[in-house]
């Protein structure tokens, strides 16, 4: 069974960091494309980062320099740094494990981050 679990999510001024961490079990992280996606209220979900099985990194322009994807192999897990807050930012964050091959995608329950102005 696949599960993914996210954390780290919560409230913190704008100019603030946050590090969203996701814990992965069923599934190899490092084989698969991994990411995070997120949902403002009204709004339809979006990309916010992703790394490839090959290491490679894709940002959204909204978050680009003020954010880092990262993937520990051991762990299994995937991580989003997120630094200078903006309220803007406000929105649910889901991380996503995308088996390529088969265009299946993974989510999780996702995670509230609240960037107060």
């Amino acid at each position: 069974q696949v599960q993914l679990v996210e954390s780290g999510g919560g409230l913190v001024q704008a100019g603030g960091s946050l590090r969203l961490s996701c814990a992965v079990s069923g599934i190899i992280v490092s084989i698969n494309a991994v990411g995070w996606y997120r949902q403002a209220p009204g709004k339809q979900r979006e990309l916010v980062a992703y790394i490839t099985s090959g290491g490679n990194t894709n940002y959204a322009t909204s978050v680009k320099g003020r954010s880092t994807i990262s993937r520990d192999n051991a762990k299994n897990t995937v991580s989003l740094q997120m630094n200078s807050l903006k309220p803007e930012d406000t929105a649910v964050y889901y991380c996503n494990v995308r088996i390529v091959t088969i265009a299946y995608d993974y989510w999780g329950q996702g995670t509230q981050v609240t960037v107060s102005s």
